[in-house]
Parts: C-alpha cells; structure tokens; sequence
C-alpha cells in the first residue's frame, strides 16, 4: 500500500499524498492509490452521462423491437444522430443486469467511462465483469478496466 512521505527541511513540514485526479463529468475527482483504505464510506457517484446512455439505449431498442423504426438507419433519421453513434449506444443494452445495476447505483469503478463502453465488448457476462468491473465490490478503486479479446 502506498504511503504518504514527511519531509522536514529547515523547519517545515511537507507532507506528501499519492493521489490522482480525474475530471469527471465537469468536476474533478481525487482518486486514492489502489489498496488505500478509505477515509469515510464512498459515496455513490452516479455518472449522469452513463445512466442516461442506457436509457436512450433502452429506449431505442424498444423503438427498434416495436416497429416504430424498421432500420438503425431510420431511427438515426428521426434523431438526428449519427448511425454508427446508435449502434455503439445500443450495445448497452446487452450488459450484464449487475453492471447496470452498479452504473445506476453509482457503484462503479471510479475509472469506468461511457467511452469505456462504447467500444466493443464480450458479450458474455462474465467476460464484461472481468474487463469493466473486476469485482463489484472493488468499485472504489482507479484502473480496473482491461481490455479484452472479443471473440468474433
């Protein structure tokens, strides 16, 4: 575990902290080395910009499976959205029920991104778990995603 440093030069005390920063939906977030123990419980950091991807993505492919648009092309039409944008969003609603859970929850990892996952993906839910979640209750920690090979 990483550990902070003192430093006593002529007097003074320095303390040194590892710790990163990410920007985060406008706001910048302190990220703690991995394995730190936390200073107080984490707070549920829902990421906006992901819950309403899944719900666009839902909603979508509920226009889809009714009818209403016959095409992703037809549904873009209607939107006024890039084709290939509707399609990576509508991948979304193939995530395993516990990652969406913990994206709605704000349970997730701290480094996971909507663009994270608007890249392809496995598809089998076990797979997802292991490149987006590492292990749900380890949602506090930064750098848990990896990249897998998707099989084709």
């Amino acid at each position: 575990m990483a550990k902070g440093a003192f430093l006593r030069d002529a007097g003074a005390l320095t303390v040194t902290v590892p710790m990163t920063f990410k920007k985060r939906g406008g706001r910048k977030l302190v990220i703690a080395p991995n394995g730190a123990d936390a200073w107080a419980l984490p707070r549920a950091r829902i990421d906006n910009t992901m819950v309403k991807a899944l719900a666009r993505a839902h909603r979508w492919k509920k226009q889809l499976d009714s009818g209403r648009y016959q095409t992703v092309q037809d549904l873009a039409e209607a939107e006024k959205i890039n084709p290939s944008y509707i399609a990576r969003v509508l991948r979304l609603t193939l995530l395993a029920p516990d990652i969406v859970e913990a994206i709605l929850d704000g349970r997730q990892p701290a480094g996971l991104q909507l663009d994270d996952l608007l890249v392809p993906f496995p598809v089998e839910w076990d797979r997802q778990r292991e490149a987006f979640m590492d292990s749900l209750g380890a949602s506090s920690k930064a750098g848990n995603i990896r990249s897998l090979p998707i099989d084709d």
